[in-house]
């Protein structure tokens, strides 16, 4: 585990002793941090990692912390394996005053970690990723699939295609083919484009690869040989880039290919070289670029000596998805804040509140420096996600340019799944759904 805090020198004096921050009861907010800095999936996970530690610089340098309470911060490195992502949850959980909230920044961790977090009162952040009916929190109060789901990234593809095509009805007699990570993560969409395949008549398939994905040559062959319309790529670190290397090498049309947002990031597209031009990929709402925020952690953080990462990567896409889970997370517990005491550290059920009463508007979104990066978010206790959009960006060959309007999913079809399933997930664990009529 990796420990940042900026501070006093008594804390410094703890970090190099003992390689952890001991929080203060009443000055300092702790914060677990899961990250994986190594293992075949670093390239992804370092600059995510980077973005949240930055941000959490950031308001100490800058702000004196939240509303006066300092965040100390501890990784802990799961190199993206469940049964670590596990040990560092229980490892961290009762520091300080209690963990306020994690990111697992995993599918397969996310899936471990539900049930504990719901039994422990710990909200379990998962933006963008995660089991999609989360969304539904009457089921899962303690889980927050935030600004998007699979479902939603599935749904979203769907729709850039059929205007692609000329209008969704067009989708009729087509084939789409998903290339997806062997594991929850990647198998999570496979419902929707399914549903949706009876619904505008197209043909699917579904083709796995084992983790880390570096063998796939057999997959593309297949693609070569059935001749999708559409490939729709959901896979993470090496795998990406070498699922456009075998799309090159097979003669695929990169541009006929949609990443999902975790399939489209520089990591993802650099080692391709010249074969990932013209690759699209799915965003969620930001992409790659700096904007007042970043401003700010080059001035307060990075010319102080205490960046995380390297200073041209920051601005990046998977840094800056870092800064925005960082700030909704952060906005969240400063709305518990106001309800359980200003100044003082808060714990996870009074997180869970914050959570819920989340309403980042587009006016606050300019004062914290994101405008341009990402809107507005509004959750409750049946919303636990909050937005449904996304746009399109592509590589050309040195950077990722916008080629869409923000696209919406179809917000009662999703929901309507999202509540089928959850009462499904209720019902084999005995799970009684809250009335959200009377949360308040």
């Amino acid at each position: 585990m990796r420990s940042w805090k900026v501070g006093t020198a008594l804390v410094g004096a703890a970090l190099a002793a003992l390689g952890a921050a001991p929080a203060s009861a009443q000055t300092e907010q702790f914060i677990p941090h899961l990250v994986y800095r190594t293992g075949p999936y670093a390239p992804n996970g370092i600059p995510f990692a980077n973005g949240v530690a930055d941000y959490y610089n950031l308001l100490n340098e800058r702000d004196g912390g939240i509303n006066g309470v300092k965040i100390v911060f501890e990784e802990c490195e799961t190199a993206y394996a469940t049964d670590r992502g596990v040990e560092c949850y229980e490892r961290l959980k009762n520091k300080g005053n209690g963990a306020p909230y994690f990111m697992p920044l995993s599918t397969g961790i996310t899936f471990a970690l539900m049930e504990k977090g719901t039994a422990d009162k710990i909200p379990i952040v998962t933006m963008g990723y995660g089991r999609s009916e989360t969304a539904a929190g009457a089921f899962f109060p303690y889980v927050f699939p935030i600004v998007g789901t699979y479902w939603t990234a599935a749904d979203i593809a769907l729709k850039y295609i059929g205007q692609k095509e000329g209008g969704i009805e067009k989708l009729k007699g087509k084939k789409i083919s998903l290339v997806y990570h062997d594991s929850p993560y990647g198998r999570e969409p496979i419902t929707l484009l399914q549903a949706r395949a009876k619904d505008y008549g197209y043909t699917f398939d579904a083709l796995p690869v084992t983790h880390p994905g570096v063998e796939q040559k057999a997959t593309w062959l297949q693609i070569r040989r059935n001749r999708p319309d559409w490939v729709l790529l959901w896979g993470w670190g090496v795998m990406n880039s070498t699922a456009i290397k075998e799309a090159a090498a097979v003669g695929y049309p990169r541009d006929k290919m949609i990443g999902v947002w975790w399939s489209g990031a520089e990591p993802d597209v650099e080692p391709a070289g010249e074969g990932a031009k013209g690759y699209n990929a799915l965003m969620l709402q930001h992409g790659a670029g700096q904007y007042a925020v970043h401003r700010d952690i080059l001035k307060y953080v990075y010319d102080k000596g205490k960046g995380a990462g390297e200073k041209d990567k920051v601005g990046e896409v998977l840094y800056n998805r870092g800064l925005v889970n960082a700030m909704f997370s952060i906005e969240a517990l400063r709305v518990a804040q106001e309800k359980f005491g200003k100044g003082k550290p808060i714990n996870g059920e009074q997180m869970q509140w914050g959570l819920e009463h989340l309403n980042v508007t587009a006016e606050r979104i300019r004062e914290l420096g994101f405008e341009g990066m990402i809107g507005p978010l509004k959750l409750s206790c049946q919303d636990h996600e909050g937005a449904q959009i996304g746009r399109i960006h592509q590589w050309d060959g040195k950077k990722w340019n916008i080629i869409s309007d923000f696209i919406e999913a179809d917000r009662q079809y999703i929901h309507k799944m999202y509540e089928e399933t959850a009462k499904k997930y209720a019902a084999e664990k005995g799970i009684q759904p809250r009335d959200c009529s009377k949360v308040s």
